[in-house]
């Protein structure tokens, strides 16, 4: 059955095979395409150098507890998988790394900014596998549309618009893993409405138990010439979940599955809502202009005990955040004429926070009754107001460049309730980000890239360093300059060939975890690495696709208060290897085998470098689908096909005594097995 995409959104998401010569953008699976607007905004493939784009029949027969998972398919992405209930983890990739310290990657889902506050990904989890059209994923400093948290690129979620279509997928696996999806399309006479259903219940491989629900609903009216469009979007998450708990080493090696009784009343509660109006006008064949206002909201309650050392009550938290942003987005293509193409746009965010955290006495299981303490208590309001321009400029048949500037300033301010004192947001005055890329095609099937910008981070949280009462030490900017040189050579019509070297150097750089107040000054760090992939067919029925990135992180010159302590080290939990692999086989029309591959390597778990590597692992997946009817089949996944043993690992020096620090680990989940029915009605 046909499906359809906003028009306005079409563009973005081109196939390989429709693409211009000059379009680095890789493409795995298919993207759903029609009803192309004649104008339209400027595709992501069309304007930025280093894009991958996985299309939605790579996406929506995958079995995953949290979406964020799915993006560990695409090539370069390390995936930080804490999987402490609705914490559960993130993908990033250039060598930002998933603590929650550094949140390199900027997050949207359709377009509109979708992360919290601190940088954290969490409203990925009201997108499930089902609802995914494609995901799209900008690496490098060079796009100017978006500045806050988009300081290593930029992932974006689009999900189904238009079109008639009513698909379910119901699975039943491992861990008393229960999931259903339900997907609704209907379309006519210029009104599109969609909706979505997902439910989730899982014991989870730790025996910890979560339960989650997500529903959603698009309403898009066109007018009759199809140059108008305007819609609404919802969307409400919940996520209850129990929280495992960290293991010491020898815990872990006495029982992985293991959740402590230190744990046994740590939860979370999460709720996650969205609200967007969007309105699209193609003024002229020229000029489109966009538009999208939006609301999201986020509430969280989360207990946790981070170790069973008695000693004081840090260990033992509750932590609630309760955020609330809303922002309005405006962007405007002309295409000038056959050479030059203009692209500007303007965007607000103001957001009105509250964080409160609580200590609690130690106790086996923690009780948390009656706090001990209240660490923070806190309502702050964050706004940022940004803008850009950028340029498309043809050169003859064989050239193409892309200038581009993005501004961006912030303010706010923040109440500690605890003693009614008041803290402004440390003023960053006005952040330039200058941007510029080129692509030459010397011939058919072939093009060299190269690409400069500047990003930059600044400080998140409630709290100082972000906002400053008088006579504290203030943070500049971080501004990161990044450069990348590639090459995309398509050696047969459907093989993708792209390789690429790059380096981001960063000033000022500062290890931020807002949840706790931790701020730790790395200094000045570079990271650079080189990215190969490969992806093709051979014959009609066999897809191949590899993918190997090598990167390294490291301060290169420490702040004056860490001396020379840090330089030369590594960034911490930043892996200097990740590959991925796979083949899908089609065997006639009713069966379907694949085989994906992951790989990363070891990392750092402190800043110094000193208390060891950890968290390096190889897995593999196997499906096999089998089409009992057109609009009916049945697939069998195995996860973790060999069964082995790994572990996401981070260094607890915060709430054991001094001298005692150690790793704390959460095993990732053993072999499992899941069994889906799809059906597209």
């Amino acid at each position: 059955m046909k499906r359809k995409l906003l028009p306005a959104l079409l563009a973005t998401l081109l196939p390989a095979q429709a693409a211009w010569a000059d379009d680095p953008v890789i493409v795995m699976g298919e993207v759903r395409v029609s009803a192309q607007r004649a104008g339209g905004p400027l595709a992501s493939n069309r304007v930025l150098t280093s894009v991958d784009v996985l299309g939605a029949d790579k996406v929506e027969d995958e079995n995953v507890m949290n979406s964020w998972e799915l993006i560990g398919q695409l090539p370069g992405i390390q995936l930080t998988e804490t999987r402490m209930g609705a914490e559960s983890g993130k993908a990033t990739f250039r060598a930002f790394n998933g603590e929650g310290y550094i949140n390199g990657i900027k997050v949207l889902i359709d377009g509109v900014p979708s992360n919290v506050n601190s940088g954290n990904q969490r409203f990925i989890d009201m997108i499930f596998p089902l609802e995914v059209d494609y995901i799209e994923v900008v690496r490098g400093t060079n796009d100017p549309r978006y500045g806050l948290h988009n300081i290593g690129g930029n992932i974006n979620f689009g999900t189904r618009q238009g079109g008639n279509y009513t698909d379910a997928r119901f699975t039943l696996g491992s861990f008393d893993t229960r999931e259903v999806q339900l997907a609704l399309g209907r379309e006519s006479k210029g009104f599109a409405q969609n909706y979505f259903l997902a439910k989730q219940d899982s014991d989870e491989y730790r025996g910890s138990g979560s339960d989650k629900y997500s529903l959603g609903g698009k309403w898009f009216l066109s007018s009759a010439d199809n140059k108008l469009r305007g819609g609404l979007v919802l969307r409400t998450y919940r996520h209850d979940a129990g929280e495992p708990g960290f293991l010491t080493a020898s815990e872990l090696r006495a029982d992985r599955r293991q959740s402590p009784l230190k744990n046994a009343n740590d939860r979370s509660e999460r709720e996650m809502h969205h609200a967007g109006a969007h309105l699209d006008w193609q003024i002229t064949p020229d000029a489109f202009w966009s538009n999208k206002l939006y609301f999201n909201s986020y509430e969280d309650d989360r207990r946790v005990t981070f170790t069973s050392n008695p000693a004081g009550t840090a260990p033992r938290q509750r932590r609630i955040w309760d955020e609330e942003q809303t922002g309005f987005i405006s962007t405007l293509t002309w295409r000038l004429n056959d050479r030059i193409t203009l692209d500007g746009g303007a965007s607000t965010e103001r957001q009105r926070n509250g964080y409160q955290r609580y200590r609690f006495t130690y106790a086996l299981p923690t009780d948390y009754s009656t706090p001990a303490q209240t660490q923070n208590d806190e309502r702050y309001s964050f706004n940022n107001v940004g803008a850009y321009l950028q340029a498309i400029v043809r050169l003859g048949d064989k050239f193409k460049l892309v200038p581009g500037l993005r501004v961006d300033r912030f303010s706010g301010e923040n109440l500690f309730r605890a003693t009614g004192q008041r803290a402004p947001l440390q003023d960053y005055g006005t952040i330039r980000q200058p941007k510029l890329s080129m692509v030459y095609t010397p011939m058919e099937n072939l093009n060299v890239y190269a690409n400069w910008g500047r990003t930059f981070q600044m400080l998140t949280g409630s709290g100082a360093p972000a906002y400053l009462t008088p006579g504290q030490a203030r943070f500049a900017p971080s501004i990161n300059t990044g450069k990348e040189l590639g090459v995309k050579f398509k050696p047969a019509q459907k093989t993708d060939l792209r390789l690429a070297v790059w380096r981001q150097d960063a000033t000022d750089e500062v290890a931020n975890m807002p949840a706790t107040g931790t701020t730790v000054g790395l200094g000045e760090t570079r990271r650079e690495g080189v990215d190969f992939q490969l992806s093709g067919h051979i014959g009609d029925n066999l897809e191949l696709w590899v993918s190997h990135s090598l990167q390294k992180a490291e301060v290169t010159r420490a702040f004056a208060a860490d001396g020379a302590s840090l330089a030369g080290k590594e960034v911490f939990s930043t892996p200097r290897h990740i590959s991925n692999a796979g083949l899908e086989y089609r065997a006639g029309d009713a069966w379907r085998f694949g085989l994906q591959g992951r790989a990363q390597g070891d990392y750092y778990i402190d800043s110094p470098n000193t208390a060891g590597k950890y968290g390096g692992f190889v897995l593999f997946d196997a499906n096999v689908r089998y089409q009992l009817s057109k609009r009916t089949s049945i697939d069998f996944q195995l996860k973790n096909l060999a069964d082995r043993q790994y572990e996401y690992a981070w260094y607890d020096n915060f709430f054991w005594p001094a001298g005692q620090a150690q790793p704390s680990f959460s095993s990732g989940p053993g072999r499992a097995a899941y069994l889906s029915l799809n059906l597209k009605l």
